[in-house]
């Protein structure tokens, strides 16, 4: 497709976000970093930039730019973008992967040729391997918490993987206690379904009484609990760097160690790519030990010339 301009696919990509059930917010920030690098690429397009491209230039040009553009520019534009501040890699990050999905969502329409998010590098996150719990110190933390509800919420966490958000939201009448599933609205409004075991059911149970609707932990007047005073609960009973996060992170790594299946700890964490699922895991030790000494020839005893 010749001419195929950024200002009027971006809004074709937004109507389908929202198509997907994204939320405003995501929407508003893949539209941010999609308007840069259209920016950019109208001021590539466009001679007589001899002398570079300044700040002013930049945030003056139209959205009017070519879609159908190389790997290489895409590059140069995220040099461009750290020449002029200092960006942290997980940013960058971001910002690849929303340019990945908006020419994903491109190509699948016809309107390039090829992808050139293709042969783009994503930055490299240092220390990207998350801090969690093992099993058994998750489980000494939960026992460590005095208050029935607090230690309730951190149990629940751990026992579903659901995020923060999630947590306040779940209402009694999403828990199906014969099934033992509860029904959580996760990012972009999706509905997922995750697994309880019996024991934090029952504690659930314990703990709403007579209830029958309503949010299951209930904050001021009566709304749902906010993630703000979770947040706040973990600073005071957990150890430091331990947050909900991190105990989420702990369910899927404990988890995938047992299971080995990435593709259901993705789908109960509610990720929608797999490759975020990714960061969370870990090669456990002892599998790592065993390999070792399995195939390595110094530890298999083998002689040295063998």
């Amino acid at each position: 497709m010749e001419n195929a301009l950024f200002s009027e696919w971006l809004e074709r990509f937004s109507s389908y976000l929202r198509m997907r059930n994204y939320s405003p917010r995501t929407i508003k920030k893949y539209g941010q970093t999609i308007e840069r690098f259209a920016r950019y690429a109208w001021l590539r397009q466009h001679p007589g930039l001899e002398g570079g491209i300044d700040e002013a230039a930049f945030e003056a040009a139209p959205l009017d730019a070519d879609v159908n553009v190389t790997a290489a520019l895409v590059t140069d534009f995220f040099s461009f973008l750290s020449e002029k501040r200092e960006y942290k890699p997980k940013t960058l990050h971001r910002m690849v992967s929303t340019l990945s999905s908006f020419y994903r969502y491109l190509y699948a329409q016809g309107v390039v040729v090829a992808n050139p998010m293709l042969g783009v590098e994503r930055p490299r996150i240092k220390n990207q391997e998350l801090k969690y719990l093992k099993h058994s110190q998750v489980i000494r933390l939960i026992n460590s918490i005095e208050s029935g509800r607090d230690r309730l919420i951190v149990r629940l966490i751990y026992a579903t993987g659901v995020r923060v958000s999630e947590l306040c939201s779940i209402r009694v009448e999403d828990i199906d206690f014969e099934e033992q599933t509860i029904r959580v609205k996760g990012k972009g409004d999706k509905i997922r379904t995750v697994f309880v075991d019996e024991e934090t059911l029952e504690q659930i149970d314990g703990f709403i009484g007579n209830t029958i609707e309503g949010p299951l932990f209930v904050g001021q007047q009566g709304n749902p609990l906010s993630p703000r005073t979770v947040q706040h609960l973990f600073k005071q009973c957990a150890p430091a760097g331990i947050t909900p996060h991190k105990i989420r992170h702990s369910y899927a790594s404990e988890l995938y160690r047992r299971s080995k299946n990435l593709r259901v700890v993705q789908e109960n964490l509610g990720h929608s790519s797999i490759k975020t699922t990714e960061i969370y895991l870990h090669t456990d030790l002892d599998e790592r030990r065993n390999v070792y000494k399995q195939y390595f020839p110094l530890s298999n005893g083998k002689k040295s010339g063998e």
